[in-house]
């Protein structure tokens, strides 16, 4: 009996990352074709095979990018998101929606995202990353002389994370990549420790 409870338990564990990727995935293909049908029945065209919406809404996105290398287009586009901007709700929502999106957007070498160690009173170490060179200046202003950088302190199993300020001279440089970095910190060391294992 528990040897097949092991074993269910191994399909489980082995199946469920790729099937709900791939639901991810598939609902996230449905929705746009959906929206994009939609947006041909408006014109008045039909629907001639499934995934025509989807096509339709990649090529208006890809159409937007290359509106947004014209700069009447950015300035227009630029004022309109001012203007909205008046609104405290849209500004919330927009403005952490625009910092995901800047943040996927950068490239590996633009990113300055460091892996480090930071440690604490009681001798242990504390994985952080350093998102940023600097701090902001208001900050700076407020601090004592020193090189502070903003480092960010992932919670396990959790999106959100605590951002500290840390002198430069306080860190461990880590020669870990980012991405498995916080990878390690959004499961609390247990991937690494199950794929170790595994090996």
């Amino acid at each position: 009996m528990k040897n097949m409870t092991n074993t269910l338990l191994k399909g489980v564990l082995n199946l469920l990352p790729m099937v709900v990727s791939l639901w991810i995935f598939w609902s996230l293909f449905a929705s746009l074709d959906e929206l994009g049908d939609f947006l041909l029945r408006l014109v008045g065209l039909p629907t001639l095979f499934t995934g025509e919406g989807f096509l339709l809404v990649l090529l208006l996105v890809f159409a937007a990018g290359l509106l947004f290398s014209v700069s009447p287009i950015v300035w227009l586009y630029d004022v309109i998101v001012q203007q909205l901007m008046r609104f405290p709700l849209f500004k919330t929502v927009y403005g952490s929606i625009n910092d995901i999106a800047s943040l996927m957007s950068q490239n590996e070498e633009n990113k300055g995202q460091q892996t480090v160690l930071v440690k604490q009173s009681n001798g242990s170490y504390v994985v952080g990353f350093i998102m940023a060179d600097n701090a902001p200046e208001p900050l700076l202003a407020a601090l004592p002389e020193g090189d502070w950088v903003p480092v960010l302190f992932q919670l396990s199993y959790q999106i959100a994370g605590v951002t500290s300020l840390v002198k430069r001279e306080d860190l461990t440089v880590v020669d870990w990549s980012f991405e498995e970095a916080m990878r390690y910190s959004l499961t609390a060391g247990i991937t690494s420790t199950t794929e170790v294992a595994a090996q």
